[in-house]
């Protein structure tokens, strides 16, 4: 699958029942998160663990009283949900662009939480012709019908490729020749100060902890938008817009 070439689900789907979770996993279906009730074993559970370890899913060991305001119906200490969306990896996308021609724009998203941020983002980075948003597979909001109604539908037109190693993969963008623009506060330098005409990763973070310090460290560029008002800070699917449209204005005047 290319990245202009996307399968499209409508809304995120439940499935719980330890057989049907496994089915569900072998026949291909992206599992947006999953959670297994704490403290129960057995030999179906350690094959569905397995399973998960095999294809590399996480899941989030919880209380039973949370599965049972998930689904009132039999779930045998397992429930997961269906992304609406088809997960792609970025190592497939970047040289598709390269051999297109084209100049790459990446938008990096890390721990960024709020669904409807999610869906804002998304929106912004598709009007202004993002390649792809990767996202960390750990501590980002999920891909539902609410961030799928939020971007207008962008999530079903802009490649979003999550993954587990998530410095890992900021460092593949880097070694494949893309210059990391880090948006912090914790720079003097503003965002007018990068070229954004090379290819380029534009990460941004989120509002209560910003970009992690590891990638902060790895960056080429960091910097911040600048604030003149008395609030110190914007709601970051605006601060996207605003970096992601100074790339854009550097481009158009090449």
């Amino acid at each position: 699958m290319t990245f202009n070439q996307r399968q499209v689900r409508e809304s995120n789907q439940i499935v719980f029942g330890i057989r049907a979770i496994i089915e569900a996993i072998r026949s291909g279906k992206e599992i947006e998160s999953l959670y297994l009730q704490r403290g129960v074993g057995g030999g179906l559970l350690n094959e569905l663990k397995e399973l998960l370890h095999e294809y590399g899913i996480s899941a989030q060991q919880v209380p039973v009283e949370k599965l049972n305001r998930l689904t009132t119906k039999n779930h045998q200490g397992a429930v997961a949900f269906i992304s609406p969306i088809i997960y792609q990896k970025i190592e497939n996308i970047i040289p598709e662009i390269f051999e297109k021609g084209e100049t790459p724009l990446i938008l990096v998203l890390d721990s960024i939480t709020d669904v409807r941020n999610m869906g804002a983002i998304a929106r912004t980075a598709e009007c202004a012709g993002v390649h792809a948003i990767v996202i960390p597979a750990k501590g980002s909001a999920q891909i539902n019908p609410d961030a799928v109604k939020t971007s207008a539908g962008a999530l079903f037109k802009i490649p979003v490729c999550r993954h587990d190693n998530f410095l890992q993969t900021v460092k593949f963008l880097q070694e494949s020749g893309l210059q990391l623009v880090c948006c912090t506060e914790k720079t003097k330098d503003d965002i007018y100060n990068p070229d954004y005409t090379a290819p380029t990763a534009i990460i941004m973070g989120s509002e209560e902890d910003g970009v992690r310090n590891e990638i902060i460290r790895i960056a080429d560029h960091l910097a911040k938008i600048p604030m003149f008002g008395e609030i110190e800070s914007l709601n970051v699917s605006v601060a996207t817009g605003i970096i992601l449209y100074e790339a854009i204005r550097q481009r158009r005047s090449e």
